[in-house]
Parts: C-alpha cells; structure tokens; sequence
C-alpha cells in the first residue's frame, strides 16, 4: 500500500472543502484508510494515524476505534510514538472506557523511566485522566518524583497529586512530608503548582487548613518578592512579574485567612501593598487586583482596607471592559451587607451602570441598587429605578416592580408617596406585576386609612386611561367596589375631586366584563366590585340586573360568583349590607416570625400576638358558614335568646349585629371571680377559667374544661367562638374531641384574646358534638367576664 498522507497535509485538504458534505467525504475516505492500516498491524505509520485521527476528533468526528492503537503507541520504545499515544489516551479515553486500565502498568513503568521528558509524559496522563483505580496504585511513585530535585518533575508531580487527592482523598497525608519544602523552591513552576496544592488540600482538610496556616509569612514573603522584584523577562507580563502566580498565592491566603485573627493580621499589610502598587492601565493588573479584593472582603481585614477594596471595584466600575464592569458589580454585590456605607459611596456609578447596553450588566446594577436602598436616599433611588423600569426591556420589569414594591413596602417615607409609586408601577409595567403582588397592595391599601379617597381617585383615573394591566385593573376594582362611595361623593383632600356619577363608575365595571382584555380573574374582581357598590350606591336595580346575566357565565368561577351574589338579593337580603361592609385593617405578620392565624369575628388573619402555643386547630372547611349559622342562623335556638332586629345593619356595623347585638344591657353582671361557668340542656357544662398573659397585660388566657353529665359520650365536639371587631381572637388545639360521659373527664381548650382598648368582653359561642347518634347545636353569649382583671 502506498505511505498515507502526512497530517500536514491532511489539513490542508479538509480546508479546501467548501462544504459540510464535501468534508464529511474527505474524513470518511481518511478514516477508511487509517483502518485498513490498523487491521494491517503497520507499526511504520501508526503514529502518523493517530495523530490524524486525533485531529479530527477535534473536528468532532468519531475515533474511538483508535484507542487500541494508543496503548500500542504507549508501550513502544520510541519517544515520538509514546507522545502520541500518550496525548491520545487523554483525548481518547476516561474512565468510562475500562481500556484506560491497561495502562496501569505502562505508566508505572514510564514513571520510573530513565528520560525526565517519558515520566513528565506518564505523570501529564495519569493527572488528566487516571482513574481511583490508577491513583491508588500509582500514587506511591507520584510521592517520590514529588521530592525529587528535577524541577521539571516536581512541578509535573504537584499537579498530578492534585489530581490524585481529588480522586482519593485519604491519600492525602501521603504527600504531606512532601509539601514541606515546595515553598522554598526558586523556580516559579514549581512554587506555582506547589500552591496549587497547598490551596487543594487546605480546600478538603480543615486539619491541612490549620496544619499549613504557619506557612502565611512564607507566603507572604514569595509575594512581597514578586511585587517588589525588577524587570524579569522570563516571568513578566505586561510589566508585572509573574501574574499567574500571584493570582494562586493570594487565593490560598484568602483560604488561610478566613476566620483566623492571627493569620488575617499577618497578611494585612502585603494586601495593601498588592492593592495600592498594583498596575492597572492593563488587564493583567486587574487580575490581580480582584484576587485581592476577594482576599480582602474574606479574611478578617481592617476596616480601611476593606474600604480600600470597595474603592477599587468602584474603580472597575469606570472600566471599558464589560467583564471588568460585571465582575465588580457582582463583588459589591456579595459585599454590600457587611459594607453598606462604603458601597453607598459608589452609588451613582452604580446607578449609571443601569444605562449599560450589556443585559448582564444591567441586571447586576438592578439587583445591586436596590441593595443599597434605605430611609436616606429611598426617594432619590426609586426615581432613578422607577425611569430604569420604565424604559427596560421586558425581562427586567417582573423583578424591578417586584424590587420597587419591597423597598417602599420597608422604606415609604409617607403613605401618599407609598400609594404614587405603586400607581406609577402598575401603571408603566402593570402586566409584567406578580400574581402575588395583587394582594400585598391592596393590604397595604386597606390599612392606609386615610389615603382611601385619595387611592381610589387615583385608581379610577388609570382605569379610564388603560384597561390592558391587568393587576392595575384588578387592584382598581376591588378598590372601586370597597370604597366607591367615597368616589362618587368627592372626598378627596389631597388633590382636587373628581365629579363622576354611580352610573359612570358602574359603566366602567361592566365594561371590565366585557372586554377582551380582562382575564377571569379581573372579572371576578370586577363582579365583586359590582356587588359590594349595591350596598354603597342606589343604583341596586341595575347591579341585580348583572348579577342575574352573569348567573349563566360560561365561566364557571364567573358563573358560581353571580349565583351566590344572587340569592343575596333573594333569600338572605337582610344579610347583604353586613356581608358587604368593608373590609377590616388586615394586620400583617411580625418580621421573620412565626404566623398565628387569629379569628377575628368569624374570619382568618395575620396576627401580630405573641404565642410559644402551637399553632390553632385547623378548622373545617365550613367554619365560615357555621359562624353565619351562629350568628344569625333562624334554625337553631339559642340558649340565651337574643333579639332579631328588624332593620339591616349598616355598612360599617359589625358582622356579629347580623341577627344579634352585643350591647344589650339585659345580661348578667359581670362575675367578680375570675372563674365561673354555664350549663346546657344536654348535660353540657363549660367552665371558663381567665387570667392574664404574662408580660402583655393586653392579652387575656380563657381555659374551657368541658364535662359531660350524661351517660353517653359525647363525640365530635368542637367550640366556636366569636368576639367584637375591638378584640382578636385565638383558638388553640383542644386536649380531644369527645367528652366523656358521667363526669368521667374533661376537655380543655385554650383561648387568647387581645383586648388593646381594655373593653369589657363579650363572646358569642357555638358548640357542635353528637350525642346518641344524633348531632346536637348549642349557641350561647357569654357577657360576664371579669372587667376588672384588663386594668
């Protein structure tokens, strides 16, 4: 057969292909070629086809089949072909091809070998790809070329311990005793790998890490040395000696320095040197540079030199280089906790970074300056945030609103500027605003009180300028519906009011109905709204008329809403004006504490009172209609009749005057003692027993013992209660469900209540439990609780 081509060639003639498909030709042919020569068993000319099989697996063609041919290359005599198989090996093969462990004996055998370039060849190979296997079986050799004199080797043989430790790690004290001298080495190959290793194993060890922290001043020398030393052709760059190995020193001085006084104070003074005599016209010195800043920012550093940090990724931030910008942005970024006021000097660059082309730039400058938002400059940060949300590409403007809702949430400087940013976000970026963001602002709404006419005005106005934000219409709505009243009759001191009729308003709502635009959801809000404003307005015969067409919605969500909002209007008209009152100021939960769930006259909320209790029993998933049936249901009889009263209830009234009033004067006097009880029909007998939280002087603990005087069980019972919206109510776990009969027993039940206005307590109570089989109701007010023990 005729010699194959050289790889030169080879080269030259896939580059002249000026097709996929024309190349693909030529490898195939090639490969062809190379596996008749193979088959052949031609020892002449298998270097040269390895080596081109090598270069088109670069190319990203298959050469598996070559592996074989690799290991022959290895075990040959000649130099030039174990430099070839042994560079094919660590392209070719891992150690998910059981071939690599053939090797096993030949670089042992090369690690031994009597030329320094064949052992710099073996120990490159096992330290690219030798398995746990090889490293346990080769490590022994790996530890003696580590001490020997060559140079060469030892730099080769640092390497390949790194390699080998990461693969074993419990092979690591095998190579401590050879670690003690590396440092002394003059020659920068070897200090450079040395540190490699000294950083690997202080990385994996924390007795390495507290073993090696005595070499800091040695360190600290090697580099005071390279910053110190003249012009060395052989190690400079760009006018800086040795940057590779100044970067690997500074690295294990971070790892040595964190979290030790001592070893952070020997290296303070060559970070400061390093920070201040560094070059930075060049990237090189940057480089460098950041190495020190991240050292700096993780040992425990002087406060100046910390601030001289920051100072210098200040000045990245001023950089041309992309990178340079990003890499800064990002270090101030993980900094700006345990350095705010030092960051906050750099504010302004930072800001401008938002005005980068550079997506990623952008977003670290948006992350990073709401970070340094606070009390200060919250007015100043959101203009700037707020023109950056409103100009940014529509990746950003989901974390921006959510960015601008936290910081004025923590750091509003009053309630109307609080309200004016929420409106300037859901209306420049209203459909990019969370799901959960809806919610948030409209308690954030209903608890600033005396920004309700003010809100809604607001609101409105958005509403008849643009429809297509969705969560702006849908905070729109619900405020509409709650406080629409206020709306139409131009109570607004903050601004002039606008002149607008219940018809008008109602336009609006109905035309949310129908719109394209609206989602289902913004529909339910605009349903609600409409509803709500039938206890606000007097337009009552138009609202039932779109309640009733929406009772047969497609919509389901839709369709459930209007029929409930219908039998309103029909059957339980006496209740719609105390079910469509207001909402209450909903409370919201302490910072980073635990949520107690508060029943507050029949419904669930947030509370802010302080409990070690477990948390309340979960209800069932009708308690809310079984504390309706409490309060005013006409097919149960109270054990203490009370009065129905004959008109509605007024908008504002509290939700317990549906059917009762917890004023009346004819109850008992209130009991002296602070224990007493009451009795039921069935043999039911609750005693309450009061006494103060202890150190709240606002908080009452009432403990029910319920016990059961009939010879039957008494099964599935559970206690309801209901209090003033003044009070805030707490139900916890009861000690069990049944109470047993004959007095055998009690169940014990636990019940907080907040009481800050110091108010005489009164409580509406329902008990549920069977009896004989048969489920049993009892209601019952209890008025007579001790006035004396709130003061």
């Amino acid at each position: 057969m005729p010699a194959p081509i050289r790889l030169r060639e080879l080269i030259r003639t896939i580059r002249t292909a000026r097709t996929q498909a024309e190349e693909r030709e030529m490898i195939q042919k090639e490969c062809a070629a190379i596996r008749s020569s193979f088959r052949e068993e031609d020892n002449t000319y298998r270097c040269r086809n390895v080596a081109k099989l090598l270069y088109m697996h670069m190319l990203g063609y298959p050469a598996h089949f070559g592996q074989l041919e690799c290991l022959k290359l290895i075990a040959s005599q000649k130099f030039t072909d174990k430099r070839i198989g042994y560079l094919g090996a660590m392209l070719l093969l891992d150690e998910r091809q059981d071939v690599h462990l053939l090797m096993t004996n030949c670089i042992k055998n090369d690690l031994n070998h009597s030329t320094q370039y064949v052992q710099g060849l073996a120990l490159c190979t096992l330290g690219c790809m030798g398995s746990s296997e090889m490293c346990r079986d080769l490590a022994g050799e790996v530890e003696k070329l580590l001490k020997t004199s060559n140079s060469y080797l030892r730099k080769k043989a640092a390497l390949c311990a790194v390699h080998v430790i990461r693969k074993v790690p419990e092979l690591m004290e095998m190579f401590l005793p050879a670690t003690k001298n590396l440092l002394s080495e003059k020659n920068h190959g070897v200090l450079h790998t040395s540190v490699v290793l000294l950083t690997e194993m202080c990385e994996r060890s924390p007795d390495m890490l507290a073993h090696f922290r005595k070499l800091v001043p040695q360190l600290v020398r090697i580099l005071k040395n390279l910053i110190m030393s003249g012009y060395s052709p052989e190690h400079d760059v760009s006018g800086i000696s040795d940057p590779f190995l100044q970067v690997r020193i500074l690295r294990l001085l971070r790892i040595l320095g964190k979290s030790d006084d001592d070893s952070s104070e020997a290296m303070n003074d060559i970070l400061a040197q390093v920070a201040t005599n560094t070059e930075t016209s060049k990237n090189v010195g940057n480089a460098i540079l950041y190495e020190t800043v991240l050292t700096i920012m993780d040992i425990k550093s002087e406060s100046g030199l910390r601030v001289l940090a920051i100072n210098i990724l200040g000045r990245f931030l001023l950089n041309n280089d992309k990178n340079i910008r990003y890499v800064a942005l990002t270090s101030l970024l993980k900094t700006v906790q345990t350095d705010h006021n030092a960051v906050q000097r750099h504010r302004s660059t930072i800001v401008d970074c938002l005005k980068d082309l550079d997506v990623s730039i952008k977003r670290r400058a948006m992350e990073l300056s709401f970070a340094l938002v606070n009390g200060n400059n919250i007015r100043g940060m959101m203009k700037e945030l707020l023109y950056f949300l409103d100009s940014c590409d529509p990746e950003f403007k989901a974390d921006c609103a959510s960015g601008v809702f936290l910081a004025a949430e923590k750091y509003a400087p009053s309630k109307r500027w609080h309200i004016d940013t929420i409106m300037r976000v859901l209306t420049t970026a209203g459909s990019y605003v969370r799901d959960d963001s809806v919610p948030n602002l409209i308690q954030l709404i209903t608890n600033s009180v005396e920004m309700h006419a003010y809100t809604v005005q607001r609101l409105y106005k958005a509403l008849l300028d643009d429809i297509s934000q969705q969560p702006l219409v849908q905070v729109a709505s619900w405020c509409t519906g709650e406080y629409g009243d206020l709306l139409v009759s131009g109570q607004c001191e903050e601004e002039e009011p606008i002149q607008v009729t219940e018809d008008e308003v109602l336009d609006v709502l109905e035309g949310l109905l129908v719109s394209n635009l609206s989602t289902p959801v913004t529909r339910g809000y605009s349903l609600t709204a409409i509803m709500k404003l039938s206890t606000r307005f007097s337009s009552v015969n138009r609202i039932k008329k779109v309640v009733l067409i929406y009772g047969s919605s497609i919509d389901v969500e839709l369709q459930q809403r209007a029929v409930e909002y219908n039998a309103l209007f029909k059957k339980y008209d006496h209740m719609r004006p105390a079910l469509l009152e207001r909402m209450p100021i909903m409370e919201k939960t302490a910072a980073n504490g635990p949520t107690e769930i508060v029943q507050t006259n029949g419904e669930t909320e947030p509370s802010l009172v302080e409990s070690k209790h477990p948390p309340p029993l979960t209800q069932p998933s009708n308690q809310a209609n079984d504390l309706l049936d409490l309060l005013g249901g006409n097919d149960v009889v109270p054990v203490i009749q009370t009065a129905v009263p004959t008109k509605p209830a007024s908008a504002g009234g509290e939700l317990l005057d549906l059917l009762g009033d917890l004023s009346l004067s004819g109850g008992p006097a209130p009991a002296p003692s602070n224990h007493f009880s009451k009795s039921f029909d069935n043999g039911l007998k609750i005693e309450f027993t009061f006494e103060r939280a202890n150190p709240n002087p606002n908080i009452a603990i009432i403990t029910i013992h319920a016990s059961n005087a009939t010879e039957a069980d008494m099964t599935d019972f559970v206690f309801q209660a209901a209090v003033p919206k003044t009070f805030q109510l707490q139900l916890l776990s009861p000690s069990s469900n049944v109470v047993p009969a004959l007095n055998q027993g009690t169940v014990t039940q636990v019940i907080r209540v907040l009481n800050p206005q110091k108010q005489q307590l009164r409580m509406r109570i329902k008990l549920t439990y069977t009896l004989k089989g048969s489920p049993v109701q009892d209601l019952a007010e209890v008025n007579n609780f001790p006035p004396q023990s709130w003061q």
